[in-house]
């Protein structure tokens, strides 16, 4: 910590982190993450201000200091997503202050989010899912193409993301109808797993050379530790370079593709906002593409009085 923030600051920080942890179910990715945008900004502000930063001194903050911490932060590259949820973290620590110590701060919280366009995966086909799978499955070494069969069909399958399903273990097979997932936010749900997805991950833990252990990951690597998502990221490459595919044909689009292809076969937005683990509403219909057009045109076909 340099000296450009007081030790109440520090301390005020700290406190805010820990709330956000407790009672909005934050990630230790999140919590991280919000650290450092903190840092950051109060940082920025000790030297900008040419004095240590105190809580009681936020209140001199108005939208001219705001602007220049978010141009600092673009003339350092910072790219227009990354600023986006770096002044979204300033301004609820800043409200968090605000509230707890009585500052008016409502001259810096009126400062505008720089504006970005949120880019998604785009989804594979079935056809081009399905023309991946097979050929991930024709690895040079066997055991690894059934491996990473599974991993793959169980993103496209049940809709995990990648981190969730290398994050199994063994005690975790056989898979029960209902998998429970801890996702993001240490939040718990229950996804199902489709015949194909189970036969894929038997057939590679019977050519897998360290068998299945309760005590280990259930997706191991080369040298039989924890399989990375590197390694999977890397087989999707090959495998979309084979093929034609474009640069956004990855392991993440697979799991995109679950919930477009769920939608477009007549699911609806809310359960499949439950088996993606998504806290809101509006993440799964931005994730699935849904536009207010297609939701109205659902409304009337289904409503009994449209």
């Amino acid at each position: 910590m340099t000296g450009l923030m007081a030790p109440a600051t520090a301390h005020a920080l700290d406190r805010w982190l820990e709330t956000e942890a407790a009672t909005r179910d934050r990630s230790d990715h999140t919590i991280t993450a919000y650290r450092a945008d903190l840092l950051a900004f109060l940082q920025f502000l000790g030297g900008y201000w040419a004095e240590p930063v105190a809580p009681a001194a936020l209140a001199r903050l108005r939208q001219a200091d705001m602007r220049a911490f978010a141009a600092s932060e673009r003339g350092r590259g910072l790219g227009a997503r990354s600023l986006a949820r770096r002044m979204s973290a300033v301004r609820s620590f800043l409200r968090w202050i605000s509230d707890r110590e009585g500052v008016d701060l409502s001259a810096a919280l009126s400062t505008r989010s720089p504006k970005y366009t949120r880019s998604l995966p785009r989804p594979l086909t079935p056809l081009q899912a399905q023309d991946t799978l097979d050929r991930v499955a024709g690895h040079a070494t066997p055991w690894v193409g059934a491996r990473d069969l599974a991993v793959l069909t169980l993103l496209w399958g049940s809709g995990l993301r990648i981190s969730e399903a290398l994050a199994l273990n063994g005690t975790d097979w056989p898979f029960p109808q209902g998998l429970i997932i801890r996702g993001k936010g240490s939040r718990e749900r229950q996804v199902p797993v489709l015949p194909v997805a189970r036969v894929a991950v038997e057939e590679y833990l019977q050519l897998c050379p360290w068998g299945h252990r309760v005590d280990q990951p259930l997706f191991r690597g080369m040298r039989g530790g924890r399989l990375t998502s590197a390694a999977v990221e890397g087989a999707m490459r090959l495998a979309r370079a084979e093929l034609g595919l474009p640069a956004s044909a990855t392991p993440h689009a697979l799991r995109h593709s679950f919930a477009t292809h769920l939608l477009s076969a007549g699911g609806d937005l809310r359960t499949i906002q439950e088996l993606l683990g998504h806290a809101s509403l509006s993440t799964t219909q931005v994730y699935t593409g849904v536009d207010d057009a297609r939701l109205m045109a659902v409304y009337h076909a289904a409503h009994p009085r449209g």
